[in-house]
């Protein structure tokens, strides 16, 4: 095991001011996403759109690491140099998912993750490519029987197997735990299910003997059910998600990327600004790890259309640079309407 490598690639991913970019949308999510603006979903169209948001210019002012899709590493851009090519070229860390989805956990509406076997070998092809880091995530349903002890162990373990394995083959793990905002959930369900959670988790890493000072923890917040009446506001959203962090995440561990995890991209951003401005001592850098908190306005702005691709990448940009600032605790409301002096180049 080299910790030389994990130790260059936590150095160049735990940067104040910028956070991970997950585009790693598996073929399904993609088309999912590519309907939603009218586009047809092709390997074509998935590259267009990969290229639209990994060639915006500036992107390694906000963004130290790209998490990609398999199908995305062997893609190229406009220009012909592959994607994890491209990014290093630009000094953005290329990553990858490595997980292969979610099943069904003992016949009930609990999922566990796939994906354990064989995952040493893929890992040796994904470095290949330029991948320095990869990403795992497991899910917890809330509902009044879940998650119930046995999916809070068995998805703490594999994730834990996981991030072993990556740290044997010199790659960073990102432990990817969330709990899903679907439902009508109280906050304070919410921060009870999230605290059982992380103490699951961290208790596995350390049984497996995960370096928690290589690795990169990506949670959800602590936050209302999508569906709850009274849902909490962003005070009360960042002083739990803090809390919950104090109470189970050792201070050794480098980097807390939060998950979007379906919030609009305005709310993701004003709740990672104010956990920087409760006052609190933060033991790691928190940032974010979105994906469509922070692609959502080049979609909607791109529309699949050449003629749109100038303004598609400068919408990205500026969902990048506004969530740079909330990692420094210096975004605002008002900043919103603002074009940040954010140019096209072609």
């Amino acid at each position: 095991m080299s910790t030389q490598e994990l130790k260059s690639t936590i150095r160049d991913m735990v940067v104040v001011g910028k956070g991970i970019l997950a585009a790693d949308e598996s073929v399904k999510t993609a088309t999912k996403r590519l309907a939603s603006i009218g586009t047809e979903s092709t390997e074509e169209t998935r590259r267009q759109y990969r290229n639209l948001i990994l060639t915006a210019p500036g992107i390694e002012k906000y963004i130290c690491g790209v998490i990609l899709f398999e199908e995305t590493l062997s893609q190229k851009t406009d220009n012909g140099i592959s994607f994890p090519e491209h990014l290093t070229k630009v000094g953005v860390v290329p990553g990858i998912k490595v997980d292969e989805g979610l099943a069904e956990f003992e016949g009930s509406v609990e999922q566990y993750t796939k994906g354990l076997d064989g995952l040493g070998s893929r890992l040796e092809k994904y470095k290949k490519f330029g991948c320095r880091f990869a990403k795992w995530r497991a899910v917890y349903h809330i509902t009044e029987n879940t998650p119930t002890e046995m999916a809070i162990k068995r998805n703490a373990e594999d994730l834990a197997k996981y991030a072993k394995i990556c740290q044997e083959h010199g790659i960073v793990p990102i432990v990817e735990p969330e709990v899903l905002i679907d439902g009508t959930h109280s906050i304070d369900t919410c921060y009870k299910v999230t605290e059982k959670v992380l103490k699951e988790v961290f208790a596995a890493l350390k049984k497996e003997n995960v370096m928690i000072d290589y690795t990169i923890l990506k949670p959800s917040m602590v936050i209302s059910g999508k569906e709850a009446s009274n849902r909490a506001g962003v005070d009360e959203v960042a002083g739990k998600t803090v809390k919950c962090l104090k109470a189970t995440v050792p201070a050794e561990l480098p980097s807390i990327n939060f998950l979007s995890g379906g919030q609009a991209p305005q709310e993701a951003t004003a709740h990672l600004n104010r956990m920087h401005t409760l006052g609190e001592n933060l033991p790691w850098y928190v940032s974010f790890s979105y994906a469509r908190a922070l692609q959502d306005p080049a979609l909607k702005t791109w529309q699949g259309k050449k003629e749109n691709f100038g303004a598609g990448q400068i919408a990205f940009i500026k969902r990048a640079k506004l969530n740079s600032l909330a990692t420094m605790g210096k975004y605002a409301e008002n900043m919103e309407n603002n074009n940040l002096n954010i140019v096209a180049v072609h």
